[in-house]
């Protein structure tokens, strides 16, 4: 053990690890969910200390042979290394003031060994002096949490650019299957089973052209603003020093805000990106259902596609398979939009000069994010790539739906075709079969009325 001491008194740290008192302490307090930091939070929290190292140095506050320790000993752990010294829960004391410190205590002491020293010899590199120079809590977890979810981000919309290749290559594997439509659930006049597979691609590649959008705004970053966003004790020319040094070590394109009072106030661009998080949970959860709908049966429901089978479905019925996949993506997609419910109240949480509640919305935005990356790579692999159509059925379906009485308003008018549709589902038969009896229309000119590919384009119904 070695003794360190903070404002509240010493205590006794292990000397194994990388973290010092204040870092004890917010374990100590906060056993809450048994989680520990994300480890994308860990390498943007490492990345922020070397940038914050390399700026002071630039700027003639941090002496070079302390800046260049720490920036060394950040760049171990963003590469991957001492990340089990980072022990914080995800909830813990507002602001993520613990999880800043423990970034401070870990690189501080990493530092001091590589000057040769031992571990809680502060006087040699301080967590808060050196390694924290220019910031405070308040700035540096929402712009850790901003280079996260940046980060996190790239994973989901790679994500979706392959299901909406999917979907899209469904849709022109489908294009000459025509179906029947279906509005409130009843037939409606037909469509191809590709142009319904090409509209989810395309809600797909929305979405995530929404996602990139927010990711705009969440590169608006808080360094300089320090704990109000007046960068008290900051160098004039930290703010864009920093941003140039976060730049090059992330790639992402970073800016300095127009106003750091309301990026410290504020957690809108935060806001932004979940609910573009939900939106997209929003039209998994739309299309899922729609695929379990279109291969409900085989025997006794819509039967029209078939969902790759991919385990047994039932513990009692023997041969039954379930839409495992399509529920899986259901349920991710509820927990989403649960998610973005706590990020909301967490963004309108702010008061005053702070928002204190960012811990929570980093691990709600965290763990959106790696259930819809992980969520959509399996959808798209073991559930969209693989459907089949059932084509013959389709038409079937097509060919009795009531919903082909719409094609016949131009030659009798809406009332006539109205009676032609009640009469047809009275007697069971297909609107086809109303028409030819009464003598409506010739053949020819039905089976023009009735063409059902030209049906599903623009256009008056056999002209």
């Amino acid at each position: 053990m070695r003794k360190e001491r903070d404002a509240l008194g010493e205590r006794e740290v292990p000397d194994d690890v990388l973290y010092g008192v204040q870092t004890l302490r917010a374990v100590e307090n906060f056993p809450i969910s048994g989680g520990r930091p994300h480890p994308a939070l860990i390498r943007a929290s490492a990345l922020i200390k070397q940038a914050a190292a390399e700026a002071n140095m630039a700027l003639g506050q941090l002496e070079h042979s302390l800046g260049r320790a720490i920036a060394r000993a950040a760049a171990e752990v963003a590469a991957g290394q001492w990340h089990d010294h980072f022990v914080v829960d995800p909830f813990q004391a507002g602001a993520g003031t613990s999880h800043n410190m423990n970034t401070n205590e870990v690189i501080a002491n990493r530092a001091i060994e590589l000057l040769g020293g031992r571990r809680g010899d502060y006087h040699l590199v301080h967590p808060n002096d050196h390694v924290n120079m220019s910031q405070s809590s308040n700035d540096f977890f929402p712009t850790a949490t901003k280079l996260a979810s940046l980060a996190l981000a790239r994973g989901v919309v790679s994500e979706l650019r392959e299901l909406e290749a999917a979907l899209s290559s469904r849709g022109n594997e489908f294009d000459a299957i025509l179906k029947s439509g279906r509005t409130h659930l009843q037939d409606a006049v037909p469509v191809r089973l590709g142009q319904e597979f090409t509209a989810y691609a395309s809600s797909v590649g929305k979405a995530a052209t929404r996602i990139e959008r927010a990711c705009h705004e969440v590169e608006e970053i808080n360094l300089g603003a320090t704990a109000v966003g007046s960068g008290l004790n900051t160098h004039p020319k930290y703010r864009e020093q920093v941003a140039f040094c976060l730049r090059a070590l992330t790639g992402f394109v970073l800016r300095p805000p127009a106003d750091l009072f309301e990026v410290t106030d504020s957690m809108g661009s935060l806001a932004t990106l979940s609910t573009s998080l939900k939106l997209l949970a929003l039209e998994l959860i739309r299309i899922a259902n729609d695929l379990r709908l279109l291969s409900s049966g085989p025997r006794t429901g819509l039967g029209e596609i078939n969902l790759p089978p991919v385990q047994p479905g039932s513990s009692i019925m023997p041969g039954k398979v379930n839409p495992v996949i399509a529920e899986m993506m259901d349920m991710v997609a509820f927990q989403v939009v649960g998610n973005d419910l706590a990020v909301s109240l967490a963004v309108q949480g702010g008061q005053l000069d702070l928002n204190v509640m960012t811990p929570v919305i980093a691990h709600n935005l965290f763990t959106s994010m790696d259930l819809l990356r992980n969520g959509v790579r399996v959808f798209t692999e073991r559930c969209v790539a693989g459907i089949t159509a059932n084509a013959e059925h389709c038409r079937e379906l097509a060919e009795r739906s009531l919903g082909l009485a719409t094609a016949l308003s131009p030659y009798i008018g809406y009332e006539g075709a109205v009676r032609v549709a009640q009469e047809a589902q009275a007697r069971g038969v297909t609107v086809r079969q109303v028409v030819l009896e009464k003598g409506l229309l010739s053949r020819e000119q039905l089976d023009a009325a009735f063409d059902l590919r030209r049906l599903t384009e623009p256009g008056l119904a056999g002209v």
